[in-house]
């Protein structure tokens, strides 16, 4: 590889680090060519971009986003990286997917939202809610209490209603 492609690969990387809300490396040692694109395909679904990258790349890529000194050490052997810009537990849940069907790839450290973690916190960090689970739940915490003064205000003028009704059958009665 010529050292204007390396530059290139490197500037890449480093663009795509910055913006990346968790960033998971992987060993993939062992997977098939179908296991692999079945994974590649799991990410695509989950809008994770899954990439293999030298290690000397992705650790000066890594150096030129600054604060993950930590993780040059766990550079070594085959390494593809899992990033993803929206939800930063998403990657983690289709590790942790296709690591109980198929027992791979290894894990070997996970950045989520710039704190660093071994790579034996994937299956904690694949139980914390998805952005999607955060919102649907605040929605629905701010949307109960607002449903119950409709439901009362619904049953005060429904019960208003029945009172009417019963006061013109009465009168109607008695007339």
């Amino acid at each position: 590889m010529k050292r204007q492609e390396k530059e290139s690969i490197v500037a890449e990387v480093s663009e795509k680090i910055s913006r990346a809300r968790s960033i998971y490396l992987t060993d993939f040692t062992g997977l098939t060519v179908q296991e692999a694109n079945e994974l590649r395909r799991e990410f695509r679904k989950s809008g994770v971009d899954y990439r293999v990258v030298k290690n000397t790349l992705v650790r000066r890529a890594l150096g030129s986003v600054g604060g993950y000194d930590r993780i040059g050490g766990k550079l070594s052997g085959p390494t593809a990286i899992a990033l993803s810009y929206d939800d930063p537990v998403s990657p983690a849940k289709v590790i942790k997917k296709f690591i109980e069907k198929y027992e791979k790839p290894k894990v070997k450290a996970c950045i989520v939202e710039s704190q660093i973690y071994e790579g034996s916190k994937l299956n904690e960090l694949a139980k914390l809610p998805s952005r999607g689970e955060l919102i649907a739940s605040i929605l629905g915490a701010v949307q109960s209490p607002i449903a119950g003064i409709i439901g009362a205000v619904q049953a005060v003028a429904r019960d208003l209603v029945i009172v009417l009704h019963a006061i013109e059958e009465k009168k109607k009665a008695s007339v």
